[in-house]
This record gives C-alpha cells, structure tokens and sequence, in this order.
C-alpha cells in the first residue's frame, strides 16, 4: 500500500510520516464529502428549475372523480395571467378530462380589457355547450367587477361572500391633459400627422367637442354590449332596474337581491355541497419563470408605446 510506512526508518520520521498520511486521508475525505454536497446542492436546483419552469404540473398523477378549479385574478389583459389565453387553456383541460364532475372558476378581479373579457366569456358559452353534463359556476371571492362580471355572467350559477363587490357594470377611458400647464411653462405643442383624426384623444391639445361626442358614442355602445351580455346570462334572474347598469358596485348580500348572484358560497362548499365531488383539482395554467420574464419585459415595451397619447377603454 503506498500509505504505509516502512518499518525500519527512524520513529521520529514515522511519527512526521504518520501524521502528514492522516492529514492526507482527512483531506481526500473533505474533498469526497465536498463532492457529495455540490451534487446534493445541483439536484436541488435542477429539481427548483425543474418545477419553476412549470416541468411539473399539479395535476400528475390526480385520479378520481373531482371538481375541476380554475382561478382568474388580478386585472384581465393580453399580457397578465388573467389573460383569456391563459384562462381558456385552463377551461378547456378542465372540461376534457373524464373525471371532471364540474367546474369552479374562482374570480377575483377588478375588471381589464372589454376584449379579453369577451373571449372569455364566448369560450365558456361554448364549452358548456360541448359539455352539456358539466356544470360551471362562478366563486367570487373580495372582487368580480367590471370585466371580472362580464366573464362570471357566462357561468351557470354565480356564487359570493356576504362581503364580495360585485358590479360595476360599465365602461371607462381615461387620460390626462396638459395643455394648461404646457401654456403656464411656455411650452409649445409641435405634433404633425396626416389624418384629420390622428392626433385624436392627445394629452397635449385641447380637447375638441366632436372627438369627445365621437368616445362617448363609442364607450355607449361597448357599455351597451356589456348590458346585453349580463342580461343574456342573467335573464329573468335580474330584479333591479336600471341602477344596476350605472357602473355602480354592490356587495354580494345586496348583489343576491338583485339578481347579479345566485347565493352565498365558496370552492370547498360549492364543491362538497353542489358538485358533489369534494376532491378539488386545479386546472389553472401558471406561468413559469422564463415565461414571466419575457412577459414582463415585452409588455413593459408595448405599454410604453400604447400608453404614450391615453389607454384605450376598459372595463373598469
């Protein structure tokens, strides 16, 4: 063996021999267990990576009857979660896998794009004309305004908290003006566009009488397409008059009293009590790490140019 030492050298030299053969061994021990703890530590990253690049779906492995959840939240727009691409991918997986017995889709959100809503909202239409047999009913939890309640009228049955807002049936576009303070700083205004209406709706000139009539025409009719879509999935549900389509938002006591909900509920009762498959499998799509980075930073770069003269309508 080349550690051992031979016998016949001085003890001091084999004392040193000795010693420096054990530091040797503690050494190639350190290096050994180092090498342990590096790949333990990497194993532990590729299985964090594998999971946040959305390798790993929580339905893997779920069998059995169970009731299908899909979760809108925050604003509805192209480019969030809420997106309609991201809530009909989740819909339509809901509604495809054999053991779904129903399906929540759990809305808390304070409204967004008129379009996106109504992508929406045609999706689950359709899919529940495809899926006769399965039911869809709408949670709100703190928030279904707006947009939030152009989608949750879609639903078979909409469910609320005592405390939920619910409403806000209406339309906004807005912006700013500075033409004021430009005049105050002495700053003059030089913008130069073909097109009599090129420049319409810009912060930095006046606003001219026939632009306004021309948006408040256009929001009337998006606000009247709202209007015709509550009463399409609300029908003879509705009991209020005409203050429910003000924009006004209600909370979900008064909302039941009105027609806007159906009755008091959550996912776990609706589940368990309606459903009748207490077993509760998520469906919604989440967003993996590089996904929301490039999301992030390519929706930053088209607000910046979309935002540049006032947002567009929405339903807020």
């Amino acid at each position: 063996m080349a550690d051992q030492i031979p016998q016949n050298e001085p003890w001091e030299r084999q004392a040193l021999e000795r010693v420096a053969l054990a530091a040797i061994r503690e050494q190639r021990t350190a290096r050994r267990w180092s090498t342990v703890f590096r790949m333990l530590l990497l194993l532990y990253l590729f299985i964090v990576l594998f999971i946040g690049m959305g390798w790993v779906g929580k339905r893997e492995g779920m069998t059995g009857k169970h009731t299908a959840l899909v979760e809108l939240r925050g604003v509805i727009s192209a480019d969030s979660q809420a997106s309609a691409d991201n809530i009909m991918s989740g819909l339509q997986a809901a509604f495809k896998d054999a053991n779904t017995q129903g399906v929540i889709l759990r809305i808390n959100s304070p409204g967004g794009s008129p379009v996106q809503s109504g992508y929406i909202n045609d999706e689950i239409k359709r899919l529940r004309k495809q899926h006769p047999d399965t039911p869809l009913y709408v949670v709100v939890e703190d928030l279904a305004a707006s947009g939030g309640y152009y989608v949750a009228v879609a639903g078979d049955k909409i469910f609320v908290d005592k405390a939920s807002l619910v409403g806000s049936i209406g339309v906004v576009m807005d912006g700013f003006g500075f033409t004021g303070t430009m005049e105050k700083l002495g700053v003059e205004r030089r913008a130069f566009a073909a097109g009599e209406n090129k420049k319409f709706l810009d912060p930095f000139s006046p606003l001219q009488p026939e632009q306004k009539e021309y948006v408040d025409k256009m929001l009337g009719e998006i606000h009247q397409q709202f209007i015709t879509v509550v009463k399409e999935g609300r029908g003879v549900r509705l009991k209020g008059g005409p203050e429910i389509f003000s924009g006004l938002i209600w909370v979900g006591s008064r909302a039941i009293e009105l027609g806007l909900a159906d009755a008091y509920g959550n996912v776990d009762s609706v589940a368990r009590d309606v459903i009748k498959a207490e077993n509760i499998v998520d469906f919604t799509p989440r967003e993996n790490i590089a996904e929301r980075f490039a999301k992030r930073f390519g929706g930053a770069m088209a607000e910046t140019l979309w935002l540049k003269s006032g947002a567009g309508p929405s339903l807020r």
